[in-house]
């Protein structure tokens, strides 16, 4: 993979509940990244998301009762949002918006995204970075990128 950032060029930094898209002001030997566009997710707490208890079922002999598994609200809340993040990168690809991208996030998140990039932005990112740089300022970020 390619660590060069071109001037245009996209990077984007996220995990499950933040994504922020940097785009380099700056050349490729003297990267500028500035921010472009942030998006964030709420994050309740489990028990404002669904129910309290697991639900429990009967089985069919018996008096014996299996409690059902619990549905991961904060999962399916990563999910979605991962998606809606790839559906903007997406039309940023179509559109000419960014010609590449570089997308930085821990590998848990990178699997969720890679299963809802389209094949234009497959074609569109340089590199992955399976690390979670986020709460690092823009100068650090850069500085990481280009080792």
């Amino acid at each position: 993979m390619d660590s060069r950032i071109d001037h245009g060029m996209w990077v984007v930094v996220c995990d499950g509940a933040k994504a922020l898209v940097l785009e380099n002001a700056g050349s490729r030997k003297t990267p500028n990244l500035k921010t472009k566009e942030v998006y964030e997710q709420d994050d309740p707490k489990t028990h404002e998301m669904g129910t309290d208890r697991p639900g429990r079922t009967a089985n069919g002999v018996g008096s014996a009762r299996s409690a059902i598994e619990q549905t991961d609200w904060h999962d399916q809340g990563e999910q979605r949002f991962l998606t809606k993040l790839a559906a903007r990168l997406d039309k940023a690809v179509l559109s000419g918006e960014t010609p590449s991208l570089i997308v930085v996030a821990p590998p848990r998140a990178t699997g969720m995204l890679r299963r809802a990039y389209s094949s234009q932005v497959r074609q569109a990112i340089r590199q992955e970075v399976e690390k979670d740089y986020l709460k690092m300022p823009l100068d650090e970020i850069t500085r990481h990128l280009l080792q």
